[in-house]
């Protein structure tokens, strides 16, 4: 699991102490910045995957706090497929390559996996999210990160929070296309993994807000949905988001292997003040997780390895074996002992680890709770609360993973379950298809919450986003010069995308440096494209084949593209006029400012095809 990963170091800090919630030390100082490790993968796939297979992404974080190493072990998803941690192997299973020819890798489109999840209704919430735009994230910096769980956070008082914890991106949360996404698998696998590594490498360092949804104990009961179903989200309108720290990755890995590799998470990595709930899909992975890793290392003394090592006293008895770097010296290797030189406290006196006494009662039965029962009201409020065009995506990405699917049993076992999220969707998807979808659900009856579409994030800037500069030999410099001066400003990355390699010459004779080929590039890997002008320039490139393809594409993909005076006549004659996200700029007028407003937009649907 997860084989496909990209590492980062780096520190968090809390915004304000948060003792009257927690003793954890990591949110008791805001003076103090704790180091920390993420990786971000692929779930589904072998290490050789694509970056941009339509997947949930992990988001994992080690904290080396001063009490010990925590892990918050989660996705770009805030729920699950499953409720009951035995289906586990099962789930995986089914999305991985199907057993008989190992086909197909990194992609959930094929009979098994739709066949499992056809007879496993408790998914449909998270098939929801799978299918959208979250599923094909623009980059591992424009993404939040969930814990999934409930989580309890348990002060210096003995009381108990239930706690949800989610990362939020200050970028926002952008995507792919899907055409994109496939288009990058040829152009650039490596294409997340490149724009971590790029962006830290430049200054430009990824931040996260760890924002925290409470619930006191008491009123767990008055919320409409089992707070401990790992298939529901709590909707943002009942239970406020309240950010309290920040998380910045600062440092790139110095050895892939030694770190993003060997970097072992485990959900039951915990420091006093933060503990589990009953969510029974977390008790399993506390078992599975370091299963897991026993594994992967063959040892227990995983822990051992420096990426994993915490960065605060350890105090055990435990020595020898493989892997093992450090052993205490001394004659007692145990406790209790009486033997001299010898540490005779538990570590429990010392302010180690105890759980939360919760309170259990009842007969240990293997069933689910009635209150788990309801599959599809939250998987309609997603579809609901999202936008007309996510809304799109997602009949889109039905369509292409259910065609895949050869068997129709299956096929039409999915229609009724969609049929129950949304009718009109299931009757699009039919009808592509060629099945007749039941009479379904109004999504609608759903409701709608905040915090579920991707439009509602922050569009007021264009921080570290990607301009394609598309010129030829004759550029006019000038105008070329003064764009990229003005995207730097605002902190995006401007690059120079030419004919060929080497130097562009100025329409007055000075040399610029050229970044990237037409033929190598591909407008996929930009936000924005600006052509330059330059009447030389812009006739060759009207005669070439890649640049028309190039600025085409991009507006295809909703993308904004600007053009200089005579830059206008490339994009006329690929059939690009008067749209939204369109900036024409006039001989001598300094345009840059529309196109940066029409870029801080991210995309503009609403154009003509």
């Amino acid at each position: 699991m997860h084989p496909r990963g990209s590492g980062a170091h780096g520190y968090f800090q809390v915004y304000k102490p948060l003792t009257q919630y927690s003793k954890a030390a990591v949110f008791a100082d805001p003076g103090v910045k704790t180091p920390v490790f993420v990786r971000f993968s692929n779930v589904n796939g072998s290490r050789g995957t694509a970056d941009t297979i339509r997947d949930a992404r992990g988001f994992a974080t080690k904290f080396y706090t001063k009490e010990g190493v925590w892990d918050l072990v989660g996705n770009n998803i805030p729920v699950f497929f499953i409720q009951d941690a035995i289906k586990f192997p099962d789930l995986v299973h089914a999305f991985h390559p199907e057993p008989d020819h190992e086909m197909p890798n990194g992609s959930t489109a094929h009979n098994s996996f739709w066949d499992f999840i056809s007879l496993t209704p408790e998914s449909m919430h998270m098939v929801m999210w799978v299918m959208s735009d979250r599923a094909i994230p623009r980059s591992y910096r424009m993404m939040d990160g969930f814990g999934v769980h409930t989580f309890r956070l348990v002060n210096d008082q003995g009381k108990a929070t239930f706690v949800k914890f989610h990362w939020k991106s200050p970028l926002g949360v952008h995507s792919l296309v899907w055409d994109e996404a496939q288009a990058l698998a040829g152009k650039d696998p490596d294409f997340h993994r490149r724009d971590l590594w790029d962006a830290i490498e430049s200054g430009a360092f990824p931040e996260y807000e760890l924002a925290l949804q409470l619930l006191p104990e008491e009123d767990k009961d008055k919320v409409p949905f089992d707070i401990l179903d790992p298939t529901k989200i709590w909707p943002e309108d009942r239970v406020p988001l309240q950010r309290v720290g920040k998380l910045t990755l600062n440092r790139n890995p110095d050895n892939f292997f030694a770190e993003t590799e060997e970097v072992a998470f485990h959900p039951g990595h915990l420091v006093s003040g933060i503990d589990v709930s009953d969510d029974p899909l977390l008790q399993g992975r506390l078992f599975s997780y370091l299963d897991t890793q026993l594994n992967r290392f063959g040892t227990p003394n995983f822990v051992q390895l420096p990426i994993n090592q915490p960065k605060s006293p350890v105090n055990n008895f435990q020595q020898d074996g493989m892997m093992r770097f450090a052993n205490r010296a001394g004659k007692a290797n145990y406790e209790p002992n009486s033997l001299e030189g010898s540490p005779k406290e538990s570590p429990a006196d010392k302010g180690g680890y105890v759980h939360y006494p919760s309170r259990v009662e009842g007969t240990k039965v293997r069933e689910r709770s009635e209150s788990f029962g309801d599959h599809y009201t939250q998987a309609g409020l997603f579809y609901n609360s999202l936008t007309l065009i996510e809304q799109e995506h997602i009949r889109q990405a039905l369509q292409f993973e259910l065609a895949k699917v050869t068997k129709k049993d299956v096929q039409q076992r999915m229609i009724e379950h969609i049929a129950k999220v949304d009718g009109q969707l299931a009757k699009l998807v039919g009808n592509y298809l060629g099945l007749k979808a039941p009479q379904g659900q109004d999504s609608t009856k759903a409701g709608k919450a905040k915090g579920l579409s991707q439009e509602e994030g922050p569009k007021n800037s264009i921080k570290t986003r990607k301009v394609a500069i598309v010129a030829a030999d004759g550029v006019s410099s000038a105008e070329l010069v003064r764009m990229e001066n003005s995207l730097k400003e605002k902190g995006a990355i401007a690059e120079l995308v030419a004919p060929h390699m080497g130097t562009l010459r100025g329409a007055t004779g000075e040399s610029l440096k050229i970044d990237k080929t037409l033929a190598t590039a591909g407008s996929v890997m930009y936000d924005a494209v600006y052509v330059a002008g330059g009447k030389e320039s812009v006739d060759q490139l009207l005669g070439d084949h890649e640049a028309r393809h190039f600025v085409r594409e991009a507006y295809n993909h909703g993308k904004a593209i600007a053009a200089a005076e005579e830059g206008a006549d490339l994009l006329k004659a690929v059939g690009i006029t008067t749209a939204p996200g369109v900036v024409y700029e006039k001989k001598g007028a300094n345009q840059s400012g529309a196109f940066i407003d029409a870029m801080m937009q991210h995309r503009h649907w609403n154009r003509p095809k």
